[in-house]
C-alpha cells in the first residue's frame, strides 16, 4: 500500500515534485510524466500487466527501465483527497461507479490474490500491535474488529484495482478520465474496492453505487472500512504519514462506535 497525498495542489511546469516517498518507493513528478521507482522489479510488471487488461481508462506506460517506470498523467482532477470532502459532482462519482462495474466484469489478471485466512491473519496481527503501541481507546479497535470479521467470508473473485483511494481516480467534468496505481491489481473481493475509494467519503456511497448498479451489502462495505483503517494504520505510522488527521484512518474508527451493535 503507497498512499497517495492527502491534500493536492497544481505542479509547475519545469518542478520536480516528490509525490510520496519511503524506503519501499518513491514518486516523482516531472511536468506530464510521473517517474515511479521501486526496488522490487515484480511491482512495475505488474502494473503494466494489470493497466493493459483493465477496461477502464489508464495512464500511457512512457518507458520502464530498471527500478524506474515512468508514466504519463491523466488528464483531470482527482475525486478528492482523503480528510477533506469531496467537490466532484456526484454524476462523476456514478461514472466512477459505472467504470468499476467495467473492470469487476472483466476476467482478472492472472496474478495471486489474497485469501480470507490471509486478511483475517492481518487483521488480528494489525490489532494486536494498535493494542499495545497506538493512541486509540482498546474499545475502539476491540468494536472496529468485531464489524471487520464480517469482511472475511468467502467472496467470487474479481478483477480488483486493491488500492482505490480516492486520489488514484482522476475526472474530468462528470466522466472519467484515468485509475491510476495498479500495482496491486489482482483477483479479490469487489466490495473491498468500493469501500476503499469511499473510506472517509461515506456521504458519496450512494453516488459511487447510483452507477455501480446491482445489491450491494452495506454491512461488507462498513466491515472493509474499519478492516482496511486498522490494518494500515501501523504502516501509516512508520512511514511518515498521520492516520489520526481530521478525516482519516483513526476518525474512521471512531466513527464506527456510533454504528448500531
Amino acid at each position: 500500500m503507497t498512499p497517495a497525498p492527502r491534500t493536492g495542489r497544481m505542479v509547475a511546469m519545469d518542478e520536480v515534485e516528490v509525490v510520496v516517498a519511503h524506503s519501499q518507493r518513491a514518486t516523482l513528478r516531472v511536468g506530464e510524466v510521473f517517474l515511479k521507482v521501486d526496488g522490487d522489479p515484480t511491482h512495475a510488471r505488474a502494473e503494466q500487466a494489470a493497466m493493459a487488461l483493465a477496461p477502464v481508462p489508464t495512464p500511457e506506460v512512457l518507458w520502464h527501465q530498471g527500478p524506474v517506470l515512468a508514466l504519463a498523467a491523466v488528464p483531470g482532477t482527482a475525486l478528492g483527497v482523503l480528510g477533506a470532502p469531496s467537490e466532484a459532482t456526484p454524476a462523476a462519482w456514478a461514472a466512477t461507479g459505472r467504470a468499476l462495474r467495467r473492470l469487476h466484469d472483466a476476467p482478472p489478471p492472472p496474478a495471486r490474490g489474497r485469501t480470507v485466512a490471509e486478511v483475517g491473519e492481518e487483521l488480528e496481527r494489525e490489532c494486536a500491535w494498535l493494542l499495545a503501541h497506538s493512541p486509540l481507546p482498546a474499545e475502539v479497535i476491540h468494536r472496529n474488529r468485531d464489524i471487520a470479521r464480517a469482511a472475511l467470508r468467502p467472496w467470487d473473485p474479481v478483477f480488483i484495482h486493491g488500492d482505490l483511494q480516492i486520489t488514484h481516480v482522476f475526472v474530468e467534468g462528470d466522466e472519467v478520465t484515468g485509475i491510476i496505481d495498479w500495482s496491486e491489481g489482482a483477483p479479490g473481493d469487489a466490495l473491498f474496492d468500493l469501500a476503499i475509494l469511499t473510506l472517509g467519503h461515506e456521504e458519496r456511497l450512494e453516488d459511487l453505487l447510483a452507477g455501480y448498479g446491482g445489491d450491494v451489502d452495506r454491512g461488507i462495505l462498513r466491515a472493509w472500512w474499519s478492516l482496511r483503517s486498522l490494518t494500515a494504520a501501523r504502516w501509516l505510522l512508520e512511514h511518515g504519514f498521520d492516520p489520526d488527521a481530521p478525516g482519516c484512518e483513526f476518525d474512521v474508527l471512531r466513527d464506527r462506535m456510533e454504528d448500531p451493535a
